[in-house]
């Protein structure tokens, strides 16, 4: 899924929560506090982990075996220790500005929502209502309120449960319990080494001096970097000077190209399949240049679509009974190697 959004890149920052578990006062019984239980991680999904070894080096190593890509129990075990457990990227600033702003969303089976209060301040939900767990907001846009389009109760954007319809009777109620819960405020192919590009991306590669390509690690964050090659008179000259592509772990990619910028957010769907969002930065001094703006866009999806191809290609042989693990390119696959091992520790965990 790609959001065609071109904003100024001095509104680039990032929206980040922390996907901890809520934590539910147990004043009255509630239905989210017995979904966040969560299910007891099984044993066929621990041995899958255990599988790979993250100690080996990656001359000698092997990649993670191919159910990690395909089992539906080990996605529940990933969702659990990897998504759920830290800081995670949802949006970028500017998509909450302005005062009552917001804007919704979901990962794994958590629904979101980020919204900006009257006064200013950021939040985060749990988007979901706590009369009889309807969804309260959907989509984006401008509210001074958030009411369930089931029952009608209504939540102040700072959480606050504002009015709870028809309850005349209801004993062991206190409305200061029932408000909003907070949230504290497609991997593999992008961390190649640019390994894939001169065979999946030749319009790029012709832009790229890919024998400048270069891979730096760091604790959660990988950084590809890579000189341009010099732009014809008559090109638009998209990439500038290098091309850097940065991985936040587990799930956040930036890529800037001189003056041009996107984000892409891969949020998981099921065993399968995810879902990645993109969002695209421009420098301020060429906002009014449409002719940039459109053929950076052009070019941007035709990676996109082969990316695409690409990614569906390999999801389908991951799930052949033909395939059981892989090697790593030592010279280049060194940042798809360190994504493993941060995956292992924190399943392990």
């Amino acid at each position: 899924m790609a959001i065609a959004q071109v904003l100024a890149l001095s509104s680039s920052t990032s929206s980040f929560v922390r996907t901890d578990r809520p934590k539910v006062r147990r004043a009255a019984p509630s239905r989210v506090a017995a979904a966040a239980a969560g299910a007891t991680v099984g044993e066929p999904a621990r041995r899958l982990v255990a599988a790979f070894d993250p100690a080996i080096p990656l001359a000698s190593a092997v990649t993670p075996p191919s159910e990690w890509y395909t089992d539906p129990e080990f996605l529940r075990l990933e969702l659990d220790r990897v998504f759920l457990r830290g800081w995670q990227a949802v949006g970028h600033i500017g998509q909450v500005k302005n005062p009552n702003d917001f804007f919704s969303g979901r990962l794994g089976n958590v629904e979101f929502v980020i919204c900006r209060d009257a006064h200013g301040k950021l939040h985060a939900f749990h988007n979901v209502c706590r009369h009889h767990a309807s969804l309260l907001a959907c989509g984006s846009g401008q509210k001074t309120c958030f009411q369930c389009p089931y029952h009608g109760w209504t939540y102040g954007l700072d959480g606050a449960l504002l009015k709870a319809t028809r309850i005349s009777g209801i004993k062991n109620f206190n409305k200061n319990d029932f408000g909003l819960l907070p949230i504290k405020v497609f991997c593999d192919n992008y961390l190649d080494g640019g390994y894939h590009v001169p065979y999946a991306h030749g319009a790029l590669a012709s832009g790229l001096q890919l024998q400048s390509y270069e891979t730096l690690t760091y604790e959660r964050v990988s950084v590809q970097r890579c000189e341009s090659a010099p732009a014809e008179q008559e090109d638009i000259d998209r990439l500038g000077t290098k091309a850097i592509y940065a991985f936040v772990y587990p799930n956040f990619m930036i890529n800037r190209y001189g003056p041009w910028m996107d984000t892409n957010l891969a949020v998981p769907l099921d065993a399968t399949r995810c879902k990645v969002v993109f969002d695209y930065f421009l420098d301020e001094s060429l906002l009014d240049d449409q002719d940039f703006i459109d053929q950076s866009l052009k070019d941007s999806e035709q990676v996109q679509i082969e990316d695409i191809a690409l990614c569906e290609g390999v999801q389908k042989g991951l799930e052949s009974p033909a395939y059981g693990v892989g090697r790593y390119a030592p010279s280049v696959e060194m940042a798809m190697h360190h994504f493993h091992r941060l995956l292992h520790t924190n399943l392990c965990g």
